[in-house]
């Protein structure tokens, strides 16, 4: 929160051994600010103190800023699970120009 308004959310999901970020957001005009990375640490230390072994994050294979955004905090790819977006949605999503066909999934050992 900022000055009362919700600027950002987080949404945490506990495997076994890890935790995997199901949504993280940032309002678009708070967007550029440090808010997500801000968002991105926190749920790093929450699950490292915790004891997981594990956070993951998973994202379109379009999402070009939060790609960006997720190996910059430290996730190293894991695994694409093809096809994805095209199976399980009956409109094709775009984002920056590209059709949004794979998941891409992130992993940050703790």
């Amino acid at each position: 929160e900022l000055n009362n308004e919700i600027v950002g959310v987080l949404v945490l999901y506990s495997h076994e051994q890890q935790v995997e970020i199901k949504n993280i957001a940032v309002a678009e005009n708070h967007q550029n600010k440090g808010i997500g990375k801000l968002l991105l640490n926190y749920a790093t230390e929450r699950a490292k103190n915790t004891g997981y072994a594990e956070l993951i994050i998973g994202t379109a294979n379009s999402s070009i800023h939060q790609l960006y955004l997720y190996q910059k905090v430290g996730f190293e790819l894991k695994e694409i699970r093809k096809h994805f977006f095209t199976d399980h949605y009956q409109q094709p999503i775009v984002e920056n120009g590209i059709v949004a066909r794979h998941l891409v999934i992130l992993s940050k050992k703790l």
